[in-house]
């Protein structure tokens, strides 16, 4: 290395400099460095924490300390004092002792918020992000903020505190909360087989994440509005953690699924279609095409976590599964999947699936929709459609149904016919889905009594009959004369605690066990199954499946009552007619839109005011409810690790 190489490297990195600095004033913003003096104030600082010599990344240094040592560098790092100068001899020295033999000498630097801000060695980060260097060893200072939960880059760093005291990494960053706890339960377990590095974090670091880094960014990734990290953590509930990712795989993979980060970067809405799918009209034109053209018969699979016999919510799915293969008769063949694991392992069963050629396969839990998305990368002509209500992305399309409308009505009857205005109520997990319906059921109960409370215990479990029993036994003990059970019906003898139910006393005061049922909320997926394979079996469905595949929106069908996908019954026997009558009125408003059960004012336990007068909630509000309403009596759970074995407890990040 000679001193004109060295003079040449020194006046590009000026160029880059002064390009960097015009850029930004031409925005309107400051060219030179930030200093760490002008961002924080010692009051904003909570403790000081010496962490010793650190290898950090280069990318993480975005500063210095001072403002005096800032107007020497352009907001990159590179330099802006051209010309003969101390500045240059010293800067080309570094240049060519790095060249030659590396920048050995650790610098000083203070962190904040996971961002690194130079004490001692200015020049040599610039010389080394110049070379486009990875790290450099460094004595780092942490400066950890006070606590400020209204601040969430403070809560995220709070997070990365825990992160990084597990693990030792710190060149990772998420730009929503929970990312660090989410990943950090991916490497807990993680077990790759050790060859390079000492442990596994560092093997994850030089095999997993710099390789996903590189090529994601080589795609595009840098130019999205989302961390290298918000994008990983995506990949890896899709493809999992390998000991290594093959760079082929790894940018074949990356290339898919860049429309699904795209949409995540822009934060982009969904499109939540509520009312029912219009079976388009024929015209001249494509009645010919069809005839002209051999009709394929269209095959649709289903998967089921839990057996028909089993669970009433497979139970309910497969009733529909029926009804379309009456409906439809020869147009279609049907087939079913029970007791698919839920866990990413559901992958190899949908890979066969569509390697078997079926055009359609539902997944009928939103457990599935990791499994879902990687197979419908996988396999972009095959339709895939899992049943949730909290996802959303550009290859799967996802339906639920407003269940909250039919468990209103039934609270409306349970508030009328209560003697003790107290109610019981048998819920499953603290999901919003649950809390939700638990909140409209309450709502419909005081719509018609307002001295009603709600009671509320959990199971934990779904299809558990038994403890349903034994729970809503407590709720009686209690002084509740009415439960109300969250679960479907199990089919079978077992099946005994669902919908709204009393449990009967003997005149001696001893309790018959034996219930009077009430009403029950009820699904019926054929109606969704019928209108959406119609429309594809409307026309010439490869045209309409291009379409809903190549759609760039994110859509999630949401049906209600007016659609017939839920709905209620209730025992004309045992519910007064003055009762039906009112819910019957009820029902006629919901289904024509004039009432909707979350209309303002909604007050929560505390007597917050949560959803304004006459305001409506959204279909974000209702979807993400973590609050009771005001007469519900109970506690949303924090679950222990004993009760969250579910998966879908897991998925949805309830917290312990």
């Amino acid at each position: 290395m000679n001193k004109q190489e060295a003079d040449n490297a020194f006046q590009h990195a000026c160029k880059l400099g002064k390009a960097s600095y015009s850029e930004n004033v031409s925005k309107g913003i400051s060219g030179y460095l930030p200093s760490l003096g002008g961002i924080v104030k010692n009051s904003d600082i909570a403790s000081e924490i010496n962490l010793g010599i650190v290898e950090i990344p280069l990318k993480k240094i975005i500063g210095t300390y001072s403002h005096s040592r800032s107007i020497a560098f352009a907001s990159n790092f590179m330099p802006l004092i051209s010309g003969e100068s101390e500045f240059k001899s010293k800067w080309t020295a570094l240049y060519i002792a790095h060249m030659e033999e590396g920048i050995r000498d650790p610098i000083k630097v203070y962190e904040y918020l996971n961002w690194f801000y130079v004490v001692e060695g200015n020049k040599r980060v610039s010389v080394l992000k110049y070379c486009d260097a990875y790290g450099i060893a460094a004595d780092v200072t942490r400066l950890i903020p006070k606590k400020d939960e209204s601040d969430p880059v403070i809560k995220i760093y709070y997070e990365f505190l825990e992160f990084n005291k597990q693990t030792g990494i710190n060149s990772i960053w998420f730009s929503k909360e929970n990312g660090f706890t989410e990943l950090g339960k991916y490497l807990q377990q993680y077990s790759p087989n050790l060859t390079v590095y000492s442990d596994k974090y560092k093997h994850f670091m030089g095999n997993i994440y710099r390789p996903f880094r590189e090529i994601y960014h080589r795609l595009g990734g840098d130019k999205l509005n989302i961390t290298t990290g918000d994008a990983l953590l995506e990949y890896i509930k899709i493809y999992g953690l390998p000991d290594e990712i093959k760079e082929d795989v790894l940018r074949n993979r990356i290339k898919k699924f860049m429309t699904e980060l795209e949409a995540l970067s822009e934060n982009q809405s969904r499109e939540v279609r509520t009312d029912p799918i219009e079976v388009p009209k024929k015209n001249v034109i494509s009645s010919l095409t069809t005839l002209m053209t051999s009709r394929k018969n269209l095959r649709v699979a289903f998967v089921y976590a839990k057996t028909i016999k089993s669970s009433g919510w497979t139970y309910a799915h497969n009733l529909g599964r029926l009804h379309v293969e009456n409906v439809f008769k020869d147009q279609i063949t049907t087939t079913y999947l029970e007791n698919v694991p839920e866990s990413n392992e559901a992958y190899k069963y949908l890979k066969e699936l569509a390697k078997d050629d079926y055009d359609i396969i539902f997944t009928t839990s939103p457990t599935y929709i990791n499994p879902t998305l990687k197979a419908a990368l996988e396999f972009p002509n095959v339709k895939f459609l899992n049943c949730s209500e909290t996802h959303s992305f550009r290859h799967v399309s996802t339906y639920f149904g407003r269940i909250h409308e039919p468990r209103f009505l039934t609270g409306i009857i349970a508030g009328s016919l209560t003697k003790t205005n107290i109610i019981g109520y048998v819920a499953t997990y603290p999901i919003p889905e649950v809390i939700t319906g638990i909140n409209a059921f309450a709502l419909g109960a005081r719509m018609v009594n307002p001295y009603v409370k709600v009671k509320v215990e959990w199971t934990h479990k779904w299809d558990q009959p038994e403890k349903a029993k034994n729970l809503g036994i407590t709720l009686n003990n209690a002084g509740a004369d009415i439960i109300s059970h969250d679960d479907l019906p199990v089919p079978g003898e077992v099946s005994k605690e669902y919908g709204v139910y009393s449990l009967k006393f003997a005149d001696e005061g001893e309790k018959d066990i034996s219930q009077v049922h009430f009403a029950l909320p009820i699904w019926n997926w054929g109606i969704f199954y019928e209108r959406l394979l119609r429309n594809i079996l409307s026309g010439t469905w490869r045209v309409v499946f291009d379409v809903l595949n190549s759609n760039p929106k994110l859509v999630n069908f949401w049906w209600g009552m007016d659609t017939g996908m839920v709905d209620i019954i209730y025992s004309k026997t045992h519910v007064p007619l003055q009762t039906q009558c009112l819910v019957e009125l009820m029902k006629k408003m919901i289904v024509q839109n004039e009432y909707y059960p979350f209309t303002g004012p909604i007050y929560d336990q505390n007597g917050n005011l949560r959803i304004p007068k006459d305001e409506t909630a959204s279909y974000e509000q209702i979807l993400s409810m973590n609050w009771f309403v005001d007469g519900v009596e109970g506690e949303i759970p924090i679950l222990d690790d004993e009760q969250r074995i579910d998966p879908l407890t897991e998925m949805l990040g309830i917290k312990q």
